[in-house]
């Protein structure tokens, strides 16, 4: 029992660090346009930021 304790403990504790570590790549601006699939659905992928704000406002 105590084997599957300490599995389930480093199981968790990766879980933990990729969670991290995708949270910052989804937040990290300058790649944020390449993984983010709604600047795509959007249509504002070639505009600058101020229209690209506009257009996401509306």
């Amino acid at each position: 029992m105590k084997t599957f304790e300490r599995l389930l403990v480093k199981l968790v504790c990766i879980q933990l660090v990729i969670l991290g570590a995708v949270q910052f790549l989804l937040h990290y601006q300058p790649i944020e346009p390449y993984i983010s699939k709604a600047v795509k659905y959007e249509g504002v992928d070639k505009m600058d930021k101020k229209e690209w704000i506009e257009t996401v406002k509306r």
